[in-house]
């Protein structure tokens, strides 16, 4: 597990911009800050002043003082960072966006259907055009504005134009189904759609239309819908009331001014969506200045982004690297956006992609290099990846044989930076360090300025073991709230509610003796049996190591006063589950942690269900093999898939 993997050359370390701005606060403040792991305890120490410096070093653009930095500290929730600013997100976005620069802002690929590029005076103007119609139609500062879009540049648009007048944003992507939309949308009333005609995913196009027509008649709050062409040239918009199609909008709108709206800090900017597989999705509302200041620190400080690299991140509208993703462009980035399958049409795309542009960040998830792995993708023979710096790896824990992987099959000299937060937070606990060693099947860091600690059951800090990861004074990323909560009851039961005045966050993790992270899942699915815990991760390891197995999901049955390990796996499509195979993966397990791992039942399945975001969802399958009813299947990419667990014969002995 301990092995070092990478060192940054000391050029790189001298270069990173974590080294500089250690070195301007060692100077502002007059502190000994050897390096980065003496530069995260004096940010979680001395918090205050922490972010006043990122303020400063990345050159915020706002009204008013920057003191107090914060008010209530002592209090989460309820502690007020920069109480007296006011900022707009998007002005500080944009920064970089000039009308008539003609450089790549936005460079897009759907599949190997559509290319684009839009450059920074396009973007700008397309902003200020949305914007200005915005305004022109009566949209004001707390309203919200939908989007049921692809990962493409007019989402980013509406999304900042939204930003822009003070609204919020949220968006969902368009494989959802009807419910699934109303289930998000209809909780916070928006006043503005907007959508693609359809998608196109694994070579198929796929219409959106008929879904929006259908679930409009029940959101009765959208004043206005407006369409983006990508499918097709000419949508018919005929069954859409009061619909438009976006790019007739902008073009009566050209030569408008950009305008910014300047808020309050705790400006609602975001409304984001938990993964809704336990009942109806919690509305979860982000700020204004919390999201800009962790993602500016997470982008410039973690991630080593700066003015001309070219980031990447593989993700949809639904799930948060997108709305982490597009804040590259406040630290001078083109960011390169895909949608459609990650392995259309031959499996290569996204590293076609990172060569043709010249990819600096590549962010994906943990399962894709999984996925790559087992199907013997190799990009450091077959892909110029010169340019790269950094492969950003998110959405479930990484495990120790995919740092092997990358090292060995996609680039040798590169930061692997794992990073894991969540939809909470619209960012990480923990993540990346350009100028530290990348340790096997560790994070990096934990995130400056996050004071994040591993508690045991009785609630102490630990080192060296398994415990929960919490989070012992606040950041300014915290949710504003949650919708319709005006107590604020729900929030608090969300996050507080085991640890009053302290952040739970649900994982599963370890602080490793080099300051590092292991996440060994969510502890809401940890598996306990004789009283045991276990975190799922642990198991995934061995068995996805396996090479007859495609992937795997394991869950905790109730049984005779117990709990006993179920594994499910799904197998390549020539091999069966025989006695001998079973033997393998139990000796497998075995062998590499305890007997307590090794499960009491394997079970083959042809799919495994999981979350839009690409996530498989444990607690959704336990709760079927219980006879429990899944409340919302409309969150599920494939809810067919969870009738494969319903009653089992090999679960009844």
């Amino acid at each position: 597990m301990s092995d070092l993997l990478w060192q940054p050359s000391e050029a790189v370390i001298a270069g990173a911009n974590m080294t500089k701005f250690r070195t301007q606060v060692a100077r502002d403040w007059q502190v000994n800050l050897h390096d980065t792991t003496a530069l995260w305890q004096w940010s979680v120490d001395d918090i205050e002043h922490f972010w006043l410096s990122l303020w400063r070093y990345c050159d915020v653009i706002g009204d008013g003082p920057h003191q107090p930095v914060l008010a209530d500290g002592d209090k989460m929730p309820g502690a007020q960072f920069f109480p007296n600013a006011r900022i707009n997100i998007a002005e500080n976005l944009l920064r970089f966006s000039k009308a008539g620069d003609s450089s790549d802002a936005l460079v897009f690929w759907g599949e190997d259907k559509v290319k684009r590029r839009v450059s920074h005076g396009e973007l700008h103007d397309s902003v200020a055009a949305l914007a200005a119609h915005f305004r022109g139609i009566g949209l004001k500062s707390g309203d919200r504005v939908a989007g049921f879009v692809p990962n493409m540049p007019e989402s980013i648009m509406g999304a900042f134009a939204a930003a822009s007048l003070g609204c919020a944003w949220s968006s969902c992507s368009p494989d959802f189904g009807v419910q699934g939309v109303l289930d998000r949308f209809g909780q916070i009333e928006p006043r503005i759609l907007i959508t693609a005609d359809g998608y196109w995913y694994n070579g198929k196009s796929h219409d959106c239309l008929e879904r929006v027509a259908e679930f409009l008649t029940k959101l009765p709050s959208v004043e206005e819908v407006l369409v983006i062409p990508y499918i097709s040239r000419n949508p018919d918009l005929s069954k859409l009331p009061n619909a438009r199609l976006i790019g007739d909008v902008i073009a009566a709108n050209k030569g408008a001014e950009l305008r910014f709206e300047r808020v309050p800090f705790n400006h609602p900017l975001y409304i984001m969506f938990s993964s809704g597989t336990t009942g109806v999705p919690k509305c979860i509302v982000h700020g204004q200045g919390g999201t800009l200041l962790q993602h500016l620190k997470e982008h410039r400080l973690h991630s080593d982004v700066k003015p001309g690299d070219r980031v990447f991140y593989f993700t949809t509208c639904g799930w948060m690297m997108w709305n982490w993703l597009i804040s590259g462009l406040g630290s001078g980035a083109t960011l390169l956006l895909y949608d459609g399958s990650p392995f259309a049409p031959d499996g290569n795309i996204l590293w076609d992609f990172a060569q043709a542009e010249k990819c600096t960040f590549f962010g994906t998830s943990a399962k894709y290099i999984d996925a790559c792995a087992k199907a013997g993708v190799d990009p450091i023979k077959t892909h110029d990846l010169s340019a790269m710096r950094t492969i950003g790896s998110t959405g479930s824990p990484l495990v120790p044989e995919g740092f092997d992987y990358v090292y060995g099959h996609i680039k040798k000299d590169v930061c692997l930076s794992s990073l894991s937060g969540g939809t909470d937070i619209v960012s990480c606990f923990m993540l990346g360090n350009p100028a530290g060693p990348v340790w096997r099947g560790e994070i990096q860091m934990r995130g400056l300025g996050m004071k994040v600690e591993v508690w045991d059951d009785e609630g102490k800090p630990v080192r060296g073991e398994k415990g929960e990861l919490v989070c012992t004074r606040p950041f300014p990323c915290m949710p504003v709230g949650f919708w319709n909560d005006p107590d604020g009851k729900r929030y608090k039961a969300a996050y507080f509610e085991r640890y009053p005045n302290v952040w739970h966050h649900g994982d599963y993790v370890e602080l490793t003796e080099h300051d590092g992270i292991v996440v060994y899942g969510r502890s809401d699915a940890v598996l306990n049996p004789g009283g045991v815990r276990i975190g799922t991760a642990e198991i995934y390891r061995q068995v996805e190591q396996l090479p007859e197995i495609l992937e795997s999901i394991v869950i905790g049955q109730d049984w005779q006063g117990d709990v006993r390990v179920i594994l499910f796996v799904r197998l390549r499509p020539e091999l069966k589950l025989d006695e001998k195979l079973e033997k393998k993966i139990r000796n497998q397990i075995r062998a590499n942690t305890t007997p307590r791992h090794v499960p009491a039942k394997i079970v083959a399945v042809n799919d495994i269900p999981r979350t839009k975001s690409g996530k498989i969802v444990e607690l959704a399958v336990r709760d079927v093999v219980h006879g429990k009813a899944v409340k919302n299947k409309e969150a599920l990419a494939n809810p067919e898939a969870l009738n494969l667990y319903a009653n089992l014969a090999e679960l009844k002995s």
